[in-house]
């Protein structure tokens, strides 16, 4: 159903290997969460440009959960549940086979607040 693919612009990237459909469930991905009283012990890493806030402390998405790609667009949206440690991504459109499936890293589609990064856009 995905694969991770070299992007142009933006290094790896997850990609639909078929049509996904809106509100289609295309990922599970199980997290690590780190207790913020340890993140110090991984902020000098290269892992550490891939965890995600969960609650107070910080958590590592496995599976594809960490290489998804911002868009400020995104035609994906992560849910963060907590009680079973997993991260959720649902289409919010259709999205064609081939296509690069982004989310934006603020939460919320519509939130186009500035990023610890410059924004590229495919």
């Amino acid at each position: 159903m995905i694969c991770i693919h070299n992007t142009e612009k933006k290094g790896r990237g997850v990609f639909a290997q078929n049509r996904i459909t809106m509100g289609e469930l295309i990922e599970k991905a199980p997290v690590i969460v780190i207790p913020d009283s340890q993140l110090e012990y991984v902020q000098h890493l290269e892992i550490a440009s891939y965890v995600f806030a969960w609650g107070n402390d910080t958590a590592l998405v496995l599976g594809y959960g960490s290489l998804y790609n911002h868009s400020y667009y995104p035609n994906a949206i992560y849910l963060k549940n907590y009680d079973d440690l997993i991260l959720e991504i649902y289409a919010l459109r259709d999205i064609r086979e081939g296509e690069e499936i982004t989310i934006n890293y603020n939460g919320r589609p519509e939130d186009h607040s500035a990023l610890w990064f410059e924004v590229l856009e495919q």
